[in-house]
């Protein structure tokens, strides 16, 4: 879980990057991947916490 966790907010970071150097409706779409992916990478790191405490 925590492997996927990184390599997701490692992968959103680099989306946000590029997605801003892209021009137009293709860098807001990439940029909400992006956006999706750390989030999604953030929750993978914080669920086996709360989960241990339960």
């Amino acid at each position: 879980m925590k492997v996927i966790g990184i390599l997701l907010i490692i992968l959103g970071a680099v989306g946000i990057i590029m997605g801003l150097m892209m021009f137009g409706d293709i860098g807001i779409a990439c940029i909400i991947g992006a956006v999706a992916a750390l989030l999604s990478g953030i929750g993978f790191l914080l669920v086996p916490k709360q989960k241990k405490t339960a």
